[in-house]
């Protein structure tokens, strides 16, 4: 038997905006021809890339979310993490978290930053939940979700580089139950619920340990 694939670490932006008494969340549909997750509705992110752990920043990360994911990972690698969800925001979306800056890098991950003069923006980032992928699925990632408010968005909006995601929406808060969603994404949107009604609420890890699903403290 094989041993089980080792989670890679992967970074999700959730972005919410004001409506009425409630939020819109911004998701996507996953093609059907993956592998992982096909057909189900998601926040955008991914895999952090070698080049996320050299981006140019605007702002870096809150204390409080640095401090949390520091007892997991070193600074540096937390730091990618977060940028990797902004990156791939961008990439799948065309949204950018971002604040004016000069970015000296040349690396093509950030053009669509470098041509509208600004930098990843890490600074509004709130740290909503941590969950790694079970045993035995196609794909396991050690995936880490992050929430900002679409305000903190730049008002211009990018070419979208990676079509992963379709049918691309702002979802009411309380209509996310009515699409197809992966358990995980179900448990991260119940994490944001009590995060947004609680502001003193911590952030939560799900895994699965001895074939039991655990909820910790981060």
């Amino acid at each position: 038997m094989n041993p089980p694939l080792r989670p890679k670490l992967a970074g999700s932006l959730i972005l919410t905006r004001p409506a009425g008494s409630s939020v819109e969340i911004l998701m996507g549909r996953r093609s059907a021809k993956h592998a992982f997750m096909p057909d189900r509705y998601v926040f955008p992110g991914g895999r952090a890339d070698r080049a996320d752990a050299y981006a140019p920043l605007a702002g870096d990360l809150p204390q409080p979310v640095m401090g949390c994911m520091t007892k997991a990972m070193p600074e540096n690698r937390a730091r990618a993490v977060a940028v990797a969800s902004v990156r791939e925001t961008a990439e799948e979306t065309g949204y950018l978290l971002a604040a004016p800056a000069e970015i000296r890098s040349r690396h093509a991950a950030w053009s669509p930053f470098r041509r509208h003069g600004v930098a990843p923006d890490l600074s509004t980032l709130r740290l909503i939940a941590r969950a790694i992928t079970p045993p035995g699925r196609v794909r396991r990632f050690d995936a880490w979700f992050f929430h900002a408010d679409a305000s903190a968005l730049r008002e211009e909006r990018v070419e979208i580089t990676d079509p992963e995601l379709e049918d691309i929406l702002w979802v009411p808060f309380e209509k996310t139950g009515d699409l197809p969603l992966p358990h995980v994404t179900r448990f991260v949107l119940n994490e944001l619920d009590r995060q947004l009604k609680d502001a003193k609420a911590q952030p939560r890890h799900i895994r699965e340990l001895a074939r039991k699903v655990r909820i910790d403290p981060l």
